[in-house]
């Protein structure tokens, strides 16, 4: 049978074999793992498939066909689609075959007998392949995707981020930007001032964690002439200073605990009281808090205070770490690389291999790390190419095993419900367990994820 069935998170496979009953087989076996399938018997009938407006991820062809060879095949595909994918299946595994298979544009190829479970991981690798390709050509035309004030993503938690600041953009309550080191938490704290009515105000920002303890109340709230010793004037604080726009306390976990009274006062009562002052004065700034730590685990461990995290955490928006965020690890590149060659007034690109090892990398440093790693690379690349000689040693050979091993996958076929199940606890551990978090990386609602990490508590989570 031809399965031309609805697209699926597999991808799209043609099957070239002049042998219909081995076509069927394959078709048979790849669907059942996942992928859709067509297949052609011929040269002439695969290459009126690639030359018709029918999508395709990736092509697997015979090596011996009637009156052609499964070479042909490869090399007429890589003709009409030049990003397409062909594995070429032999029974022959020599390395004259493969090299021969190479020059014809062949991306791998697969030696018989064969388990269809190895064919799959291929096919899965080809057609990773192929989307980084085309990835990769999308950004080189421009089409970076979703822009967002300051932000490039278009991944669906980065999605949900953006619908939320938009929302949230011109209301008076305080938001609290939660997320990773180097995610982006004042870039969303700008894009919600840039998109409310204050942004003809000042944009204010402090962080409360690089401000000695002795100067941060007077730098926050300001202080009168003769308060201490060089205070020779009067001086107003951040508070004021913003005016009607936004101030942002950014890393606001490592607050000291006395700061942390009189913030609370502050931002209730919408007054501050200068060092040395007798008497208050009103601020009409919108606050916004930042922070790389889980607040709450702060307040149950005594270190910020439950009043405070209260007054603050009335709209949270929760930033999704860079691998949580699929194919913007690509975009952000892109951007990054167009932004620093133009410094030294070169076209530079990435190389197919350097993508393919920053998207698997893990950024533990989020997008600050990828932006760093992107500057060094420019300095450092020759000619108009970044290549994976380019990249520092931990993005060239990562430890970091992906969520969805292919040894794992090879070696234990399981049901759907445990792979949900590990797929969800992996999500879970790199968002360090912040549900909220999670939910939005997996599309679910909270109430969906909890009753689905409550029925996995027994002795196998």
């Amino acid at each position: 049978m031809n399965a031309d069935m609805s697209e699926t998170p597999r991808g799209h496979v043609l099957v070239v074999d002049d042998d219909l009953a081995s076509c069927e087989a394959l078709s048979d076996g790849l669907e059942h793992r996942g992928f859709r399938v067509s297949f052609r018997t011929s040269l002439a009938e695969a290459a009126a498939f690639l030359e018709s407006a029918e999508s395709c991820d990736a092509v697997l062809t015979d090596l011996r066909l009637r009156g052609a060879s499964g070479l042909d095949v490869a090399a007429r595909a890589r003709a009409l689609r030049p990003h397409l994918p062909s594995v070429v299946i032999t029974a022959f595994g020599s390395i004259e075959v493969a090299l021969e298979a190479i020059r014809h544009g062949a991306y791998d190829f697969i030696t018989k007998p064969f388990e269809i479970d190895a064919v799959a991981l291929t096919l899965d690798r080809a057609i990773q392949h192929h989307r980084l390709e085309c990835e990769l050509e999308a950004l080189r035309r421009g089409e970076r995707g979703a822009a967002f004030d300051f932000m490039i993503g278009q991944s669906p938690a980065m999605r949900r981020v953006f619908d939320l600041v938009a929302r949230v953009a011109d209301s008076e309550s305080t938001v609290l930007v939660t997320g990773e080191s180097g995610t982006g938490k004042e870039l969303v704290a700008r894009s919600l001032h840039e998109r409310s009515t204050r942004r003809h105000e000042p944009f204010v920002a402090i962080n409360c964690a690089a401000i000695p303890e002795a100067l941060l109340e007077s730098e926050l709230f300001g202080h009168v002439r003769g308060a201490y010793t060089d205070a020779r004037g009067d001086r107003a604080g951040l508070f004021v200073r913003a005016g009607r726009g936004t101030l942002l306390l950014d890393e606001i976990a490592d607050l000291p605990l006395p700061m942390q009274v009189k913030l609370l006062r502050a931002v209730q009562e919408r007054r501050v009281r200068p060092v040395g002052s007798d008497r208050e004065i009103d601020f009409e700034a919108r606050i916004v808090a930042a922070t790389h730590k889980d607040l709450e685990a702060e307040v149950t461990a005594g270190r910020f205070r439950q009043d405070l995290f209260f007054r603050i955490h009335v709209i949270e928006i929760a930033l999704p770490p860079l691998r949580a965020r699929g194919n913007d690890v690509l975009a952000l590149a892109h951007a990054f690389v167009e932004r620093h060659a133009a410094r030294t007034e070169r076209p530079i690109a990435l190389t197919t291999e350097a993508a393919h090892a920053l998207a698997r990398y893990e950024w533990p440093g989020n997008v600050r790390e990828l932006e760093n790693t992107i500057e060094r690379a420019v300095a450092l690349c020759e000619g108009g190419s970044i290549r994976l000689a380019d990249l520092p040693e931990r993005i060239q050979r990562p430890d970091a095993a992906s969520v969805l091993d292919d040894k794992d996958v090879a070696g234990e076929l399981v049901p759907l419900e445990e792979m949900e199940r590990r797929y969800v606890l992996r999500v879970m551990q790199v968002v360090k367990g912040n549900k909220t978090l999670a939910a939005q990386v997996l599309g679910l609602d909270r109430s969906t994820l909890y009753r689905k990490l409550e029925r996995w508590s027994g002795p196998t989570s």
